[in-house]
Parts: C-alpha cells; structure tokens; sequence
C-alpha cells in the first residue's frame, strides 16, 4: 500500500473503502483527514471536484462503471455543503433550478425531433413500408435519446447521422436476433464479430424495405419487433 501526496485522482474500488487502487492495481492509503462523500447529490459533488483535491472512486460491474463516492478533505465536504444549504434555502435557487430544468426539457425536445428525422432519413423506407418506417423510427428515438440511457445516441463524438444509424443497427439486433440470449464463447474479438455479422443481416432486411419488396405482415420481423410486449 502506498501514502501519495493530496492530489485528483480517478480511482477503483480497493481491498477496503479507505483503499482504494490505481488502474494499475496499486493501493492507495486516503489520507487521514479525508472523508468519503456517497454520491447522490451531483451539485455538491461538482463543488468539492472543483475544489479540489479529490479521489474519485469506481467500479466497474460488466460493461458499466459505477461511481462509488468521493474521497476529499472532510473541512472542505463540510464547508461546501453548509454554503450550499444556504444557498437552496433562498426561494431563488428553486426559481433557478426550474428555469434550467425548462431550458433542458425544450433542448432535449428539439433533439428528439432532429433524431427522428435522422432515423427516418437513414431508414429510407419505399412508400409502401412509410408508415413501418416511420413507427420503427419512433421506437428507435424513444428508446435511444432519454437523457441517461447510455445509448450511442447521447453521444457528440460523432455526427447526428451516424448516431442515428447506430441506433437503428443496435435496436434491430436487441429486437429482431438472438443476441441478448446468445450464448458468446469467450474468445476476444467473437462479440465484435458476432456484432457485425448481424449488423449486416440486419442491412440486408432493411435494404429489402427500402426497394419496397412485398412483406407478409404476419412475418414481418419489424412488425413483430414493433408489438406491445404480452
């Protein structure tokens, strides 16, 4: 175990609460006069970042990381937090959170709609299938662009096109193939590969809907994805 000097750090879950490791695997000993602040209260949290120093710790289950608090010096949590209940004790800091909230809720509202229309633009569905075409885009969106669903949709590394064709991709694999019951090898590299062969089924099927070639609904893979769940 290793004493470091105050400084940031992202950090992972130890041998115990107060020992935490580097990517590394080196353990770390949390100074002394430091408290762990449990996260819930984002505000808070990104005060005392700013303040600085602090250890942020995770942890990772499966694909996802989960925050496991913030190891800070305890009179700076203190004196923050005691600040901030002043703060939202004013009838203004409400008045401030609702009108940011709003300000969110109509971003968040535009995007769908410029989603959407991406999505529609990459289906590209014949008149005949329009109306599919249409409805599967507003499962895709739905599913895709809420705030928090960690989809490839929240992302802004990559223009709104391809965001929408990734998700249009993913959707078709969660819905229409095997996949979340697949059975994987653990081989590395095989979930990527399986990725991509269904990825290019899933064109195939989509390629058939953009050339308006004739679909029994009764065996209509979209149709089938799009009913309400028994």
């Amino acid at each position: 175990m290793t004493a470091v000097p105050d400084r940031t750090r992202e950090l992972f879950v130890g041998p115990a609460p107060d020992r935490p490791k580097t990517a590394a695997g080196e353990v770390l000993v949390v100074p002394s006069h430091w408290a762990l602040l449990p996260p819930g209260d984002a505000g808070l949290t990104r005060r005392v970042k700013a303040a600085g120093p602090t250890w942020t710790v995770r942890e990772k289950r499966g694909r996802k990381m989960f925050s496991r608090g913030l190891w800070a010096p305890a009179a700076t949590i203190e004196a923050i937090r005691a600040e901030l209940e002043v703060e939202r004790a004013d009838p203004k800091w409400a008045e401030r959170l609702a009108s940011g909230r709003r300000r969110r809720e109509a971003a968040q509202s535009v995007y769908a709609e410029d989603f959407l229309a991406a999505v529609v633009a990459f289906l590209d569905f014949a008149p005949v299938h329009r109306a599919l075409g249409e409805a599967m885009a507003q499962a895709v969106t739905a599913h895709a662009v809420p705030v928090g669903s960690g989809t490839v949709a929240r992302t802004q590394r990559i223009p709104i096109e391809r965001r929408a064709e990734a998700a249009v991709i993913a959707w078709l694999r969660h819905q229409t193939t095997g996949y979340d019951t697949m059975k994987v090898p653990r081989i590395k590299g095989m979930r990527r590969e399986i990725r991509r062969a269904l990825a290019e089924q899933s064109r195939r099927v989509l390629d058939g809907y953009r050339r308006g070639i004739a679909v029994d609904p009764e065996r209509c893979v979209l149709r089938r994805a799009l009913r309400p769940a028994p």
